[in-house]
C-alpha cells in the first residue's frame, strides 16, 4: 500500500480478520498454557499421559498463534511493519541481554532467588510495548 493513499475498505476488513484470529489464536494459548500449567495439579492428579497430552496441545495451539502472529504482520502496511519490527528487534535485545545477566545473579550468588522465567516474560511485553508506542509517535 503506498504511503499517499488511504486504505480502501477491503484492506481495512482484512486486517480487522487478522487481528481478530490473531486475538483469537493467543486467547487460545493463553487458556492451554494455564490448562497445562495448572491441570496436572488441580484436574487430574499428575497423571503423566494428560499431562504430556495438555504440553502437546499448548504445542500446537502455540505453533498456530505464531502463524496468526506472521499473517498478521504480512498484512500490515509498511510502516506499520517496520514498527512492529523495531520493537521486536528491541524486545528480542532486552530479552538476551537483560535474561542472560539475570541468570547470571544468580550462578554468581549476588542474587538468593531462583531467577523465574516469568519475570523475563513481564520485561519482555513491557518493552515491545514500549516500543511499539515510541514507534506509532515517532511516525504519528
Amino acid at each position: 500500500m503506498a504511503s499517499n493513499t488511504r486504505p480502501t475498505g477491503d484492506w481495512k476488513a482484512t486486517q480487522a480478520r487478522n487481528t481478530a484470529r490473531l486475538g483469537f489464536w493467543t486467547l487460545a494459548w493463553v487458556l492451554s498454557f494455564a490448562l497445562a500449567a495448572f491441570g496436572p495439579k488441580l484436574i487430574w492428579d499428575y497423571q503423566t499421559a494428560l499431562t504430556l497430552l495438555a504440553v502437546l496441545v499448548n504445542l500446537g495451539v502455540g505453533a498456530g498463534m505464531i502463524l496468526a502472529n506472521g499473517r498478521h504482520l504480512r498484512g500490515l502496511d509498511e510502516l506499520h511493519q517496520k514498527v512492529f519490527l523495531d520493537a521486536g528487534a528491541l524486545t528480542l535485545g532486552v530479552g538476551l541481554v537483560c535474561g542472560l545477566s539475570y541468570e547470571l545473579l544468580d550462578d554468581i550468588r549476588l542474587i538468593r532467588f531462583e531467577p523465574e522465567i516469568s519475570h523475563l516474560v513481564v520485561l519482555m511485553s513491557v518493552t515491545f510495548l514500549v516500543g511499539m508506542i515510541a514507534g506509532l509517535r515517532k511516525y504519528r
